[in-house]
């Protein structure tokens, strides 16, 4: 819920590295035409063990800009893994279900590692979202002491961080309820039927409206134009938020 009562739309822009930059900005730029002023970017932080920074300087000045332009910034796992790690970990549900099967120790080596990435290029996270929305229990008890918030596939959950101050102890954790609804390429049934799901959850919404956008959603033209429905239905009756807004919300 948004301080002033008010109903809110959270798009959440997935996967940003060096690889998808291009098309990433693309997409930030039409949310903009659309009146969406406000956007979470889920930045990948060493994609396949590449520092940000180092593959590209110019992505790591766009996030800094779009933070001071009052965008958020979000650590999206470590290094997002890539299809030889499915051959490592054959357990793992999907490629990009990181920290399923990493033990307490390797599951803080890898946050850490990752922020420490992100703090080096100049960016500061304040939340954090797991690939996939893949958490674990170490995960989720890890994060909480880390980030101000982390988000999962029903809702964004302030930690005890988020409500700590000098003049007094850290507040208890603070859970909102807001599914995240956004549109699938993973199989030809998904791609079918995900826009008619995102038209409903986008009319039947509640208080937030947790959109998540993937760069690859532009390859759809089917995507776009759902997407552009859904923005366009959205923004004159939401106010446009951040995951950082939502977490320091009362």
């Amino acid at each position: 819920m948004s301080r002033s009562g008010a109903p809110t739309l959270a798009v959440a822009l997935h996967d940003v590295e060096p690889a998808t930059f291009e098309r990433c900005a693309l997409i930030r730029d039409w949310l903009s035409d659309l009146g969406v002023d406000r956007v979470t970017l889920l930045v990948i932080p060493a994609r396949d063990l590449h520092p940000l920074a180092d593959r590209s300087p110019q992505i790591a000045r766009w996030l800094i800009e779009r933070q001071q332009l009052g965008d958020a910034v979000a650590q999206h796992g470590f290094q997002h893994p890539s299809r030889w790690s499915r051959r490592l970990r054959p357990h793992l549900r999907t490629e990009s279900a990181e920290f399923v099967g990493l033990d307490p120790r390797e599951t803080a080596r890898a946050l850490d590692a990752g922020r420490r990435v992100l703090k080096l290029a100049g960016i500061e996270p304040r939340g954090f979202v797991a690939p996939a929305y893949s958490y674990t229990p170490a995960l989720r008890e890890l994060v909480a002491t880390r980030f101000r918030w982390w988000a999962g596939p029903w809702g964004v959950h302030a930690t005890a961080s988020a409500g700590r101050s000098a003049a007094g102890p850290p507040q208890r954790e603070l859970n909102l309820a807001a599914p995240a609804v956004g549109l699938g390429n993973t199989s030809v049934a998904r791609r079918a039927i995900s826009p008619s799901l995102l038209r409903a959850a986008t009319m039947l919404a509640g208080e937030v409206l947790r959109l998540d956008l993937h760069p690859d959603d532009l390859e759809n033209p089917s995507h776009v134009l759902t997407l552009e429905w859904a923005l366009r239905h959205a923004v004159p009756r939401r106010r446009p938020v951040t995951y950082d807004d939502l977490a320091a919300a009362p």
